[in-house]
């Protein structure tokens, strides 16, 4: 089965045609595809099939298979109180004309719709009970045993990368070791959980991170509404008060205050802002 596309030039699935892609799927699970349904991302693509269940389609390189990362999904299925869908199976093949892999993972359907992009413009009006969840499913997650380690974006996290990160913001010889490293999703963004009712989902990144990681991620995509990302920072502040959980504050803001980043991205002044007062209070001890 030909894709058609690329491994060496950037791919993005939500404008590159898919249909071979969702003809091989069908093939694998035996299974037909609702296309009207059909949910595209940059790396991977959703669609509900005609026996009741989701279809989480993924591309990657060769260069970010790796083993730890490629069967994230069905290794969450092992995990015990987090709110996520039920996993049924899953099937991979090597694309015969690129140096990429394309994985299929089938759950249960989302109880909801995804909250919004993954960065939000709007407050998503979400009831107590969806922050009780959300903060239920992150302290069961974070008790886990793994040996997965987190790859957010694809690369796999490590203390070096991050204190790469987090010293454009620090001065000259502040320790930027981390402490506890603890299970983390690892991509919590506002697409990647359901609402009104809570479920987390997309799970290809997830293993240990440092504390703290998730709860950065979301604040990070909520800035643009700055009550949201009160909001966060209040439910989460356990974590994100500790020494941990500023240096992933710091970690985002770098992230987000990128060379790269758009001028006019809503964010780029709240998260200078963070990460002075982030900085301030690190080099306070």
């Amino acid at each position: 089965m030909s894709s058609s596309l690329s491994a060496t030039a950037p791919v993005d699935l939500r404008v590159e045609p898919v249909d071979g892609i969702l003809d091989e799927t069908e093939r694998a699970l035996q299974t037909r595809l609702d296309r009207e349904t059909l949910l595209r991302k940059r790396r991977s693509l959703g669609v509900r099939t005609d026996r009741g269940s989701w279809v989480r389609i993924e591309r990657r390189p060769f260069d970010r298979v790796g083993g730890q990362g490629w069967n994230g999904t069905e290794c969450a299925a092992l995990l015990e109180g987090v709110t996520m869908p039920r996993w049924h199976r899953g099937v991979a093949w090597r694309d015969p004309d690129a140096a990429v892999m394309w994985r299929v993972d089938e759950t249960d359907l989302l109880p909801g719709a995804p909250v919004g992009g993954s960065v939000l413009a709007a407050d998503p009006q979400l009831p107590d009970e969806w922050w009780r969840a959300l903060n239920a499913s992150l302290d069961a997650l974070a008790a886990q045993r793994t040996t997965r380690v987190a790859t957010p974006d694809t690369v796999m996290i490590a203390e070096n990368g991050v204190a790469a990160a987090v010293r454009r913001f620090l001065p000259e010889g502040l320790d930027t070791a981390l402490g506890r490293w603890r299970p983390a999703h690892a991509d919590l963004n506002w697409a990647n959980v359901t609402g009104p009712e809570f479920c987390l989902f997309d799970w290809e990144d997830w293993g240990m991170a440092p504390r703290g990681l998730d709860a950065a991620s979301l604040w990070g995509n909520s800035l643009a509404v700055p009550a949201l990302a009160e909001r966060v920072r209040r439910e989460r502040r356990h974590e994100l008060e500790s020494r941990d959980g500023k240096l992933m504050t710091l970690f985002v803001c770098a992230k987000i205050l990128a060379p790269d980043a758009h001028p006019e991205d809503p964010r780029l002044a709240p998260a200078r802002a963070m990460a002075a007062q982030v900085a301030d209070d690190l080099q306070k001890g």
